[in-house]
C-alpha cells in the first residue's frame, strides 16, 4: 500500500474544510494532537493541525514522519506579505525557506543552522512546480471560489501567485517597523509566518519532500491585527481546499518516504 501525504493545515478551520472532503477520516491521537487518517481523491492522506510555531511544527513534522511514514509533507497557511507586489489574497508557494530569527553568529553565519550548514532549506521542486500550476489556474476566477462580498471586504481584486523565499520565526510580525527590518535583512523574502522553515528543516533531514504554499493574511504591518478570523474562514480555508483538493487530484507517483523504511 502506498504510504500517505501529509497535508499540514496551520488554522483549524483549514483542518475542517479539509476533513469534510475525506470521506473515512480516522482520528489518531499521538504526542497530543489528532491526527486524521483518510483519503482524498483514491490518495492516503495524514491531515493535521500544525500548531503555532516553530517548535511546534517541528513535532508535528518528526510525528508524521516517524510515526506514519509519510512520502511527502504540504503545508498550507496564512502569512504576512512583504515584498512590494505580495497583496492580501495573493498565493506564495515557497521555492525556499529561512528561520528569519535564527542567529548563532559569529560562531556561524546570521540564519545558518548550526552544524547543519544550511540557511536557506529547498522546497520540493515537482510539489512546488504542481501546486504553483493549480494556484494560477484557481486564481484566475477568485469571485467563483470565495464570492464577491469577501472580494470587497478584504479589498482583494486580482490575486497573484508568487514564487521564491519563505521566512518563518517564532514571532508574529505584525508592526510596519518589523516588517521593514524583515526586508532590509532579507530583501527577497516574499512573505513572513511562524512554522514552514522548522517543518523544511526536518524534512530535509529525513530526505522527505516538503512544500509549502501560504495564503496572504496582511502586510505584516500596523494593520496586521485585521479580523484576521474572518479572512480565514471566508478567503484562506477556501484557498487551502481548492488548491490541496486540485493538487491531490492530479498526484503523480511519489516515492516510498525513508522514514518509513
Amino acid at each position: 500500500m502506498s504510504a500517505p501525504v501529509a497535508i499540514v493545515a496551520a488554522m483549524h478551520e483549514e483542518l475542517g474544510a479539509l476533513l469534510a472532503r475525506m470521506p473515512d477520516e480516522q482520528r489518531v491521537r499521538a504526542a497530543g494532537r489528532d491526527f486524521w487518517l483518510g483519503h482524498l481523491h483514491g490518495q492516503p492522506v495524514v491531515a493535521v493541525l500544525s500548531r503555532i510555531g516553530k517548535v511546534a511544527a517541528a513535532v508535528t513534522a518528526t510525528v508524521l514522519l516517524e510515526r506514519f511514514g509519510v512520502r511527502a509533507i504540504v503545508f498550507t497557511g496564512v502569512a504576512g506579505g512583504l515584498a512590494p507586489g505580495v497583496n492580501v489574497g495573493d498565493v506564495v508557494v515557497a521555492s525556499e525557506l529561512l528561520q528569519h530569527d535564527l542567529d548563532a553568529s559569529p560562531i556561524f553565519p546570521k540564519y545558518e543552522v548550526p552544524l547543519v550548514g544550511i540557511a536557506r532549506f529547498a522546497a520540493d521542486g515537482a510539489i512546488a512546480d504542481a501546486l504553483s500550476g493549480v494556484a494560477e489556474d484557481v486564481l484566475r476566477d477568485p469571485v467563483a471560489l470565495i464570492g464577491q462580498p469577501a472580494m470587497d471586504a478584504f479589498g482583494i481584486r486580482a490575486p497573484k501567485l508568487h514564487r521564491g523565499l519563505l521566512v518563518s520565526g517564532d514571532r508574529f510580525v505584525s508592526t510596519s517597523a518589523e516588517s521593514a527590518a524583515l526586508r532590509r535583512n532579507l530583501p527577497d523574502a516574499l512573505a513572513v509566518e511562524m512554522e514552514g522553515a522548522a517543518m523544511a528543516q526536518v524534512c530535509h533531514d529525513y530526505g522527505v519532500p516538503f512544500a509549502a504554499m501560504r495564503t496572504i493574511s496582511d502586510r505584516a504591518d500596523d494593520a496586521a491585527h485585521g479580523d484576521f478570523a474572518r479572512f480565514v474562514a471566508e478567503v484562506a480555508s477556501r484557498y487551502s481546499l481548492a488548491l490541496v483538493d486540485a493538487w491531490l487530484a492530479t498526484l503523480p507517483s511519489l516515492p516510498e518516504s525513508p522514514a518509513a523504511t
